[in-house]
């Protein structure tokens, strides 16, 4: 089947939080949400190098909304129960349609740190590919360097399968291993964590 063909709901909610796709305008909220965390931003995402105008945030958006529509990657919005509030982004990428295989990935507002927003939302996101998506294999990649990342693949049961020495460098130019964290259906399913 053709992936631009799936139907997907039009938001996952959990008792906390109200993930859905990017729609037009949400460039201010989005770009509020990134001044606010430049730095943290800065120092580990490769794409946060230049602060974005409204603008650009505006049309970063867009695009994610093409991509959503296509399903050539999954970028979600996650916002409060109430709605308005945004909390940080996540999204399933680098995605593989044929096994089917997805990657999360996520980042939190500042004054949103520290609550449980992410592991909520991983938690919502596994269970959202594995079901309502079917995937045979969910990932998360982040640095040896990331230690937060590293706590919340763990907490959500994901399995630490491997590291990729001088994978990749980090935006400050340093050399970074990509550690590699899976969950696999049947593990999921069998109440295992491998």
């Amino acid at each position: 089947m053709n992936p631009a063909l799936i139907d997907l709901p039009e938001a996952i909610e959990t008792p906390r939080l109200y993930i859905r796709r990017p729609l037009p305008g949400d460039g201010p909220v989005l770009n509020a949400s990134i001044i606010e965390t430049w730095e943290s931003l800065q120092a580990t995402m490769n794409w946060a190098q230049e602060r974005p105008t409204v603008e650009e945030s505006e049309t970063r958006v867009r695009h994610q909304c093409a991509a959503f529509m296509t399903r050539t990657d999954l970028p979600m919005l996650v916002f409060l129960s109430d709605r308005r509030t945004h909390v940080g982004c996540t999204g399933l990428h680098r995605m593989d349609w044929d096994v089917p295989r997805f990657e999360i990935g996520y980042w939190v507002r500042s004054s949103f740190e520290g609550q449980g927003y992410v592991t909520e939302t991983v938690r919502a996101l596994t269970d959202f590919a594995m079901g309502t998506l079917g995937a045979q294999r969910v990932e998360i990649r982040c640095s040896h360097r990331n230690t937060r990342s590293q706590r919340v693949a763990e907490r959500c049961g994901f399995t630490l399968e491997g590291r990729l020495r001088n994978d990749a460098r980090e935006p400050d130019g340093e050399l970074r291993d990509t550690l590699i964290y899976a969950k696999i259906a049947e593990a999921s399913r069998a109440g295992a964590s491998t």
